[in-house]
């Protein structure tokens, strides 16, 4: 699954992208050094073997990502990108590292359907920064790590299945003993799927095992290999991994 732009190369995107930083004029609450107030919202369904505690913690994290991708400040900026896993690594990028003062304002469960709401802020000149890096070569979107689990790679074979690779960063015991589940949140793949609107279709979580149906530990250094079937409506994708 290979990104494309519609513009010659990214010099010519990022030249685009600075003539609309110096056009922008952002409707939203901004002040002081271009604090930006956002507020966005997210409606999720899920499906075992998803529990509730993830389908609320997933409904949140989409609703902050929709908050960023849909205000102004980001919209202005990156209106000549056509290439939604770019846009997509820009607005994680900002939820994860630039959003201060995040908070849950509105949550409900009904059903297999959660809801939740959020308010946060970031500045309007992160947005120019991140995506200068991104654009002039940074490191490769959707690779991911956190204490315990290491993404290698990420692609996509002709028939259409996404070929994970990822490295135990720590002992990870799935057997019947003392480890037995403290490790499965934050050892997890985490893969979401994309349509051509850059839409959510499908997000998912993968136990990291050394083989795909075992119980086998995973000693730190060692290698594993999920595969995953797309679904058809899915054009891009992003592998990460919980903090």
């Amino acid at each position: 699954m290979t990104p494309r732009l519609s513009l010659a190369g990214s010099g010519t995107l990022l030249a685009i992208v600075v003539q609309c930083l110096a056009l922008a004029t952002p409707v939203q609450a901004v002040t002081g050094h271009s604090r930006v107030d956002i507020t966005g919202d997210y409606r999720y369904a899920y499906h075992e073997p998803e529990t509730a505690a993830e389908a609320r913690q997933h409904a949140c994290r989409e609703a902050l990502h929709q908050a960023i991708g849909t205000s102004a400040a980001v919209r202005e900026q990156t209106a000549s990108i056509v290439d939604s896993k770019l846009f997509h690594t820009l607005v994680y990028t900002l939820a994860s590292k630039h959003v201060t003062d995040e908070q849950i304002v509105q949550q409900s469960e009904q059903g297999r359907t959660v809801y939740c709401k959020v308010t946060a802020v970031f500045h309007a000149d992160e947005v120019e920064r991140v995506l200068i890096a991104q654009t002039t070569g940074g490191t490769e979107p959707g690779l991911d790590h956190n204490r315990a689990l290491k993404i290698v790679s990420a692609h996509e074979d002709p028939d259409g299945t996404l070929v994970i690779v990822y490295q135990a960063l720590k002992r990870l015991d799935w057997l019947g003993t003392a480890y037995q589940g403290t490790l499965r949140e934050s050892a997890d793949v985490m893969v979401d799927f994309y349509d051509d609107q850059g839409i959510l279709v499908r997000s998912s979580g993968h136990p990291a095992r050394k083989t795909p149906t075992g119980d086998d530990v995973m000693n730190p250094g060692e290698m594993g290999t999920l595969k995953i079937a797309k679904p058809l409506n899915a054009k891009t994708y992003r592998v990460w991994v919980v903090k």
